[in-house]
């Protein structure tokens, strides 16, 4: 007790400005690691929260560059069609199409469509290819009671390719026979499918964070209670990095779990939430590939207050980055990032990544409705462990309303944010914001300004000189 440490966060520093080598801050180097095996083009992560991540947010996420990771606040089927809707968004290659039988109606095929949310079917008797039945085929048909086979491209019209055709090929098979599918053969089976419209997604997204298929990353969170049977599920679906997400995670349960992830399945596993050193140590020894640092630091969250325990957050990434970077795991800043300058502060003090709700719960493609208060407009965004969000778990568990108060523990709140646009509006401020943070520590990339950066402490009256006066100087 006689050496209490002083703990800082981002409002306390600045980052000394440093000769820079950059003619323009559009040159600076964004690319990151989220764990030690998944990279990022840009170091944004939408957290696993109930009303910022589902799979819409998740696509828009890994299409900038970034990633988006899946809450676990609903069934592992829920869970796992969100997944799956990530990972057959956008790829090189389609790998087992959907496919029906010829004497599937149109009617039933249409109804299959709208399901799996696909423009076209394969039609296979048994496993020969024998046509391809496309929304074309049916604009203008008013028998939906008609055989596919009726009424498909039959196989003698069809154009196939080998599987394992570079990309390049095959658009100019597409383009040379005008078609808009193009299956892959393997033996005389189909193997995969490459359509037009992936390969536009392909080259509207150039940044896009994808897998070794084309396929855009997706992260999922699971807790202690069914994790490995969670984990399995979203594996199977197609998961890319699975996060153990607790809020006090330098448990011995949350260990064990970790353990038990790690000798179960060959995934990466980010841990957290920590804000030490010692954490650091105990779970990079149990196999984390990540580690995600901040105890209360959210603006939903009360643990600091209901508790009285936490670090603050500059002072707690520090404290991690500190063993971290010792093993090579990455280290990612969850919360306390109100400002795009803080998330700079919060890479150069030792985080790869910046993991956050608030910024992303306002946008169009956060879950929810965009409410209308006072003539302004909002999205609701409600901590994982508060009431309402409890609330809303168990009617959803049971599917009807719940009137009677529930006995629940709670440590965060619900609240309204500012509804913002598109999170790719937002991103492209983020990202240069950053950038220019980077040109001011006299480095190229993230890595460079980390080892470059000089923090300097400042008092309140210096902070409230770096915000914004607007007009006060000329009143």
């Amino acid at each position: 007790m006689n050496q209490i440490r002083l703990g800082l966060t981002f409002n306390d520093v600045l980052l000394v400005p440093k000769r820079t080598p950059l003619s323009s801050r559009t040159e600076a180097d964004v690319k990151t690691k989220f764990t030690r095996n998944i990279s990022l083009n840009i170091p944004f992560v939408s957290a696993n929260m109930a009303t910022v991540t589902e799979s819409k947010m998740a696509i828009a996420m890994a299409r900038q560059g970034g990633l988006g990771v899946i809450h676990q606040f609903c069934t592992i089927e829920e869970q796992v069609e969100e997944v799956r809707q990530v990972k057959k968004s956008t790829s090189y290659v389609i790998e087992n199409p959907v496919s029906v039988p010829p004497q599937v109606t149109i009617g039933e095929g249409t109804v299959l469509m709208n399901r799996e949310n696909v423009t076209s079917l394969l039609v296979k008797a048994g496993e020969e290819l024998v046509g391809i039945f496309t929304s074309r085929d049916y604009l203008f048909e008013n028998d939906f009671t008609k055989r596919i086979a009726e009424v498909m491209t039959p196989q003698e019209r069809l154009v196939t390719a080998p599987f394992g055709i570079p990309l390049e090929d095959a658009k100019a098979i597409l383009h040379k026979y005008r078609i808009e599918k193009l299956p892959l053969m393997q033996d005389g089976k189909v193997k995969g499918l490459i359509t037009t419209q992936d390969i536009k997604k392909l080259e509207f997204w150039p940044n896009a964070c994808r897998d070794e298929k084309g396929k855009l990353r997706v992260g999922a969170a699971v807790g202690v209670k069914d994790t490995i049977e969670r984990a399995r599920a979203l594996i199977d679906a197609g998961a890319d990095v699975i996060v153990l997400d607790i809020a006090h995670a330098h448990s011995d349960l949350v260990i064990q779990r970790l353990r038990e992830l790690k000798s179960s399945f060959r995934i990466d596993v980010m841990a957290g939430n920590i804000a030490t050193g010692a954490a650091a140590k105990d779970l990079i020894e149990a196999g984390a590939d990540g580690l995600k640092v901040g105890i209360g630091p959210s603006p939903v969250c009360t643990t600091r207050l209901i508790s009285g325990s936490g670090i603050p957050q500059l002072t707690a990434i520090m404290d991690v980055y500190a063993i971290a970077k010792e093993h090579g795991v990455p280290v990612c800043a969850d919360g306390g990032m109100t400002y795009p300058g803080d998330i700079t502060k919060a890479l150069a003090a030792g985080a790869s990544t910046a993991f956050s709700g608030r910024i992303f719960a306002g946008t169009d493609e956060a879950p929810g409705y965009i409410i209308t208060k006072d003539g302004r407009r909002y999205k609701r965004y409600m901590g994982s462990a508060s009431y309402d969000s409890n609330h809303e778990r168990k009617e959803n568990a049971e599917g009807k309303k719940v009137k009677e108060k529930l006995d629940v523990f709670v440590e965060g709140v619900s609240t309204l944010v500012d509804y913002k646009g598109s999170v790719e509006e937002v991103i492209k401020g983020l990202v240069k914001g950053l950038q220019s943070g980077i040109s001011y520590c006299g480095a190229r990339s993230i890595d460079e300004m980390r080892n470059n950066a000089e923090f300097i402490q400042i008092t309140g009256a210096s902070w409230e000189e770096s915000k914004s006066r607007g007009t006060k100087l000329s009143e």
